[in-house]
């Protein structure tokens, strides 16, 4: 790890003006995953701005939702009873992910930007577009059964590692930032960005922007959802597959529907068009492989992770099938029945 200066920002203000006074300086927060990023020599910052003392731990009331703060720990956010009453499947997301010990220290910020799992992201002796842009991406004809069948370029294979935002993307949240040009929203959709031509950026922040808060709508869809997890053990363990799905019925007819994938694309991954068709379809099985259909026609597999094609398509019916019956995935018995 290298050396580095820190300083300590006590309000939103002073954490943005030490960044441009360094703006190659990083936030840190819980650092579940910066500081790794250190130890193996991906991230050299000169600088850290500790921001673990900004007032961003609430979550409050807010529009008929609820503004969860930037600094909210992963465990609070789960075990908060109107997270759970109202949104049981961010807080089912999040119980996916991690461990107890890392819940307890990582925030909801940090979560939104973590970086890729990807082998080569994380092997500096390999080339990787998304660590050194232009040197390639290893990942492309190498080790690839991890990687992304959805949004992929030729620079870039790698997939977002978070539960809850897959969670949140369902949900469509908004994310709240200020930055040296003030205050702005960003639907959630419109906060990660595929690789393209620039796979080094993760996201739609400016240089110098810091997360305040997700805000949280209304319709927590608390009755028919699911978060479905899918990986090669059954804790402690990054998804091949996931789905967040919700829905509204009218009677045996889908009214409203969303879902979103993780694991297979560098920002959790919806179809709209899917999502589309089956409104006003019947909560069923044939419906929902329809659908599934319309969205796995779209995936590009690599040499050797083909299965997620197929992994996916099932995923998404037995999603909504849990979701339609009101049968969330359990968190305590993970297998799949």
């Amino acid at each position: 790890m290298n050396r580095f200066d820190y300083v300590r920002a006590g309000t939103v203000a002073e954490a943005i003006q030490a960044f441009q006074a360094d703006p190659k300086a990083r936030f840190i927060a819980g650092g579940t995953n910066l500081v790794d990023l250190m130890k193996y020599d991906v991230e050299r910052p000169e600088r850290l701005i500790d921001i673990t003392r900004l007032p961003l731990t609430a979550i409050d009331a807010h529009e008929g939702g609820l503004r969860v703060g930037a600094l909210v720990t992963n465990a609070a956010a789960a075990y908060d009873p109107r997270v759970r009453e109202r949104y049981p499947i961010l807080a089912n997301a999040i119980l996916a992910g991690a461990s107890a010990q890392l819940r307890n220290a990582a925030s909801t910020g940090g979560n939104l930007n973590q970086r890729t799992r990807c082998y080569y992201f994380y092997d500096t002796a390999t080339p990787c577009n998304k660590r050194e842009p232009g040197s390639g991406c290893s990942a492309v004809g190498g080790v690839n059964r991890i990687h992304a069948i959805f949004g992929t370029s030729e620079y870039c294979i790698a997939t977002h590692p978070s539960d809850m935002c897959v969670a949140l993307a369902a949900l469509e949240a908004t994310v709240q930032v200020s930055g040296p040009e003030g205050e702005r929203s960003i639907a959630f959709a419109d906060y990660h960005r595929l690789p393209g031509d620039d796979p080094a950026k993760d996201n739609t922040l400016q240089p110098g922007e810091i997360v305040v808060s997700v805000d949280l709508p209304e319709n927590g869809f608390a009755t028919n959802y699911t978060y479905l997890k899918l990986r090669d053990r059954l804790s402690y363990a990054f998804a091949l597959v996931s789905v967040a799905a919700v829905l509204d019925l009218d009677g045996d007819s889908v009214k409203t529907v969303r879902f979103a994938l993780g694991g297979v694309a560098h920002k959790p991954w919806r179809n709209r068009d899917a999502e589309a068709f089956l409104q006003g379809k019947p909560a069923t099985r044939e419906s929902f492989r329809a659908a599934a259909d319309l969205v796995v026609a779209e995936a590009v597999p690599q040499s050797e992770n083909g299965f997620k094609v197929e992994l996916a398509r099932r995923a998404i019916v037995r999603g909504l099938e849990q979701a339609a019956a009101g049968t969330p995935q359990s968190l305590s018995d993970k297998r799949i029945q």
